[in-house]
């Protein structure tokens, strides 16, 4: 069988783009906990946006919650196009998922825990929250305030 360049160029192509392909995410606990096996490595992160989006030139920081740690992700501006939420009180961050490398201790931004971006997913996107009046609170502020009036009404003819 004669090897042609077409099967070197398909055979380098598939070395090299391998670790790009779509793998089970990792969790921010086992990150956390084999920082030092995950170092240098790509990964894939996912979660909800949380916080603001911190932009530095062409780059931004984000941070991106799993449901039990958030990690900070360094990400080129243009990726981020798809983000309209992010997550706070008044809103439910997009939940988006990211493949980059992941760093311990990178020594581009002094020795933080991070990932540094190469693609990110938009899996679901967030919105924001109804503020509803709760009933309990009304009804105590209401008790409260009866109980304001009859002391202040009490300290009136008292004090006369």
């Amino acid at each position: 069988m004669k090897k042609t360049p077409f099967f070197y160029l398909t055979v380098i192509s598939l070395l090299l783009f391998s670790s790009f392909c779509s793998a089970q995410p990792v969790s921010s606990s086992e990150l956390i906990k084999n920082a030092k096996g995950y170092d240098g490595k790509a990964v894939t992160f996912s979660g909800e946006v949380i916080g603001d989006i911190m932009e530095r030139g062409q780059s931004a920081w984000i941070s991106v919650h799993d449901g039990l740690n958030a990690i900070g992700i360094w990400i080129s501006k243009p990726l981020l196009k798809d983000i309209a939420y992010t997550g706070s009180y008044k809103s439910i961050g997009d939940a988006v998922e990211i493949t980059g490398t992941f760093h311990r201790a990178c020594p581009a931004h002094g020795g933080d825990l991070d990932i540094h971006a190469l693609a990110l997913r938009k899996v679901a996107s967030g919105r924001l929250l109804q503020e509803r009046p709760n009933p309990a609170k009304r009804g105590l502020a209401i008790i409260l305030l009866g109980a304001l009036i009859i002391v202040w009404i009490l300290m009136r003819f008292l004090h006369k």
